[in-house]
């Protein structure tokens, strides 16, 4: 069988099924799972007797080796390599790919801009979806490997809880292929056996305590079984093989195959180090320093040894087990339950404020700005998360110290935090004004809404959406009132979910009738002149076809509304002398629409014409467009590179700049920008363009 052909996934009714939860399902012949390196090296399939999910060992074991099936065992299991960091796993990582062929490529911004339907870089492949993994742009390198920092904000609950079981920020170790259907690169075999490599040959983990978890994988639109590796209970790499695009409800299958795999650098670290959490792997020294800082108690080693043992089986989803967790420890410790729930909840808030901190730091690092929408809302999340907790541990003025901590560890391995530094702390600094701004018309707000509106879910999701009021104080407004408010313990979560994706932005309305439209998807596109010489006044095209008032040439100067920028104006002149008057142009597609004030004549098809720009009108647009673009360096220049373009307006009067920035701009920063921006004009600078293909 050709080494491209997959006749494993079909779609029919059969037993053994993934589901989208709307009806269509996907049928998986189960020997896709069956690949070489398990038939070469004696792995057997066996059936995990905790979850029932299949797996793949050298030996025969009860469990599938990942937690919570089974307990963390990796503290015991003896590797070729010593204690490694994050950054040594991170570069160790990456040169075993380098070497066998894969060009490593810089990682992306943890903000996914160059995505329309995503806030957070959630996974390394989300860098290459959608124009790479449709097939529409080809990869930058084809293998690659990539350690991509991410975002997931959907386990924002359990955080603290797990003890590094779950993260809000963490490196995805990513190596990719793409297999065309004219170009085979390498498939399930040759994932399989890199990984094995990686983690027998690599940092010497006896192959009898690695696990492969047959699994399924959905994210970023696409969708592929997988497998998860684990080891001694923990995960520690996925690999999937995308060969579905999720489309309205439907899998359709791809005319790439894709090899996408997620190595769990931090968790790598944590297995090599063997610390008593993730926490300590992830972030060494700074462990004791914040619990010194915040004047929290510490638990010995032992303590977290023992709580570790048990906290692998906990669902995280039911935060209630840890009463148990405290029993279990009491137990076999034989200590007294109020130091042992003292140490789990220092040691939370601890882990809590670790993670938190530095998931914003790297938000705010990439330009995030604090706001109510989009990815603004989601760093605001996060930091209120902080501030709410350290208001709960009475410990708000040493905020900047933790922040200050964080940028100097790990300033090696993201520099940025360091260059961003005082936009990071200005911006924190005004979060938290608004932050407590909230809480002092918290009470107030609360209790109206308490007493119309009961308190639902939708209600506490409205406080916090509209007033920025956390449930916890909710709570506690309505305890004040004798009402009982149940707080899911997932509501941070909840939020994260309903607000990690973009809303579908409207499609632009093109200015132009609708049947005009419909036909006009149907002519040849039309050659820009003004790419080739923006100051091109007059021209001469011929007549594709006229719809009324509605005119096509086979080329045009005339600029079309768009980019911000107003249409141009003028007259196409007819041989025989006729001007028309041009007063509205638009583009269809790769079509240029020109709207004249009266119609024009019948017969003008093949006809040459001339077309003539009305240029002052035009030369002030030009202007003003070339103003917003020196405003917009200027002011990245004076507050910050977290400021964007969100917005502007090009007309014949003004132009307009709408930027992000976190709080209204002084007078005194106003008169910088300007001065900048009249010096730049002033000196007459050459004005480059570049179109990009």
């Amino acid at each position: 069988m050709d080494k491209y052909s997959y006749p494993f996934i079909k779609y029919f009714n059969h037993l053994s099924y993934h589901s989208l939860g709307v009806g269509v399902k996907v049928s998986i012949d189960r020997s896709i799972y069956a690949v070489k390196p398990f038939k070469d090296y004696g792995y057997r399939r066996l059936k995990c007797k905790v979850c029932g999910e299949y797996f793949w060992s050298v030996i025969e074991r009860d469990n599938c080796g990942d937690a919570p099936c089974t307990d963390y065992t990796f503290f015991d299991i003896k590797l070729k390599v010593g204690p490694l960091t994050v950054t040594e796993v991170r570069n160790r990582f990456l040169e075993f790919f380098r070497r066998r062929g894969h060009e490593v490529i810089e990682p992306h911004p943890v903000l996914a801009r160059w995505r329309d339907d995503l806030y957070l870089t959630i996974a390394s492949i989300i860098v290459f979806q959608p124009h790479v993994t449709s097939g529409l742009v080809p990869p930058p390198a084809n293998p690659l490997v990539i350690a991509q920092p991410c975002i997931r904000l959907e386990d924002i609950d359990s955080v603290g809880y797990t003890f590094g079981r779950h993260l809000t920020n963490f490196i995805m170790g990513g190596h990719h292929a793409f297999n065309y259907p004219n170009k085979y690169v390498y498939f399930t075999d040759e994932t399989v056996e890199y990984a094995r490599e990686f983690f027998i040959k690599e940092l010497g983990v006896p192959e009898d305590e690695i696990t492969f978890k047959e699994s399924w994988w959905e994210g970023g639109g696409n969708a592929g079984p997988s497998f998860e590796v684990a080891i001694g209970g923990l995960e520690v790499a996925t690999l999937v093989f995308m060969m579905y695009e999720v489309k309205d409800g439907q899998y359709v299958e791809m005319p790439l195959k894709i090899v996408d795999t997620g190595y769990g650098i931090e968790r790598i670290a944590w297995l090599t180090q063997k610390t008593p959490t993730a926490f300590h792997a992830i972030y060494g020294q700074l462990v004791p320093e914040y619990f010194k800082i915040l004047e929290l108690e510490e638990p010995p080693k032992e303590v977290f040894r023992e709580l570790i043992k048990y906290v692998g089986r906990l669902n995280p989803k039911t935060p209630e087990l840890y009463d148990k967790l405290k029993q279990l420890v009491m137990h076999d410790m034989g200590l007294d339950s109020r130091l042992i729930s003292e140490y789990l909840d220092n040691s939370i808030y601890v882990f809590t404020l670790l993670d938190h901190i530095k998931t914003a730091l790297l938000m705010l690092s990439d330009g995030a700005v604090p706001s109510n929408t989009g990815e603004g809302y989601l760093v605001r999340l996060v930091l209120r998360r902080v501030f709410r907790l350290l208001h709960r541990l009475r410990k708000v003025d040493v905020l900047e110290e933790l922040i200050k901590k964080q940028i100097s560890y790990w300033n090696e391995l993201y520099p940025k935090l360091a260059k961003m530094r005082f936009y990071i702390l200005d911006a924190v600094n005004n979060e938290l004004k608004k932050y407590e701004q909230v809480l002092n018309r918290a009470p107030q707000v609360v209790s109206k809404y308490l007493r119309r509106r009961g308190s639902s879910l939708g209600t506490l999701i409205e406080l916090y959406d509209s007033h920025g009021i956390p449930p916890e104080i909710v709570s506690d407004v309505a305890n004040k009132l004798g009402m009982n408010v149940k707080v899911p313990s997932n509501f941070y979560s909840i939020l994260a979910s309903r607000h990690s994706r973009a809303p579908l932005k409207p499609k632009e309305k093109v200015k132009v009738p609708k049947e005009v439209i419909e036909y006009v998807r149907k002519l040849p596109k039309t050659k820009l002149i003004f790419h080739e010489d923006p100051y091109v006044r007059e021209f001469e095209a011929k007549v594709v076809k006229v719809l009324g008032k509605y005119i096509i040439l086979d080329k045009t100067a005339f600029y079309p509304e768009g980019g911000g920028q107003l249409y141009d104006t003028g007259y196409i002149i007819l041989p025989n002398g006729l001007k028309l008057k041009v007063v509205n142009v638009q583009k269809v597609g790769n079509v240029v629409v020109h709207e004249v004030e009266n119609s024009p004549p019948t017969g003008l098809e093949s006809t040459v014409v001339k077309g003539v720009i009305d240029w002052d009108r035009r030369y002030t647009l030009m202007r003003h467009h070339t103003a917003t673009h020196i405003i917009l360096g200027v002011v990245r220049l004076l507050l910050g590179d977290h400021v964007w373009q969100a917005g502007a307006e090009k007309t014949e009067y003004h132009g307009r700049l709408d930027i992000t920035h976190y709080k209204m701009l002084s007078e005194e920063e106003v008169r910088r920008i300007e001065a900048l921006a009249n010096k730049i004009v002033n000196e007459g600078r050459k004005v480059r363009t570049y179109y990009l293909p």
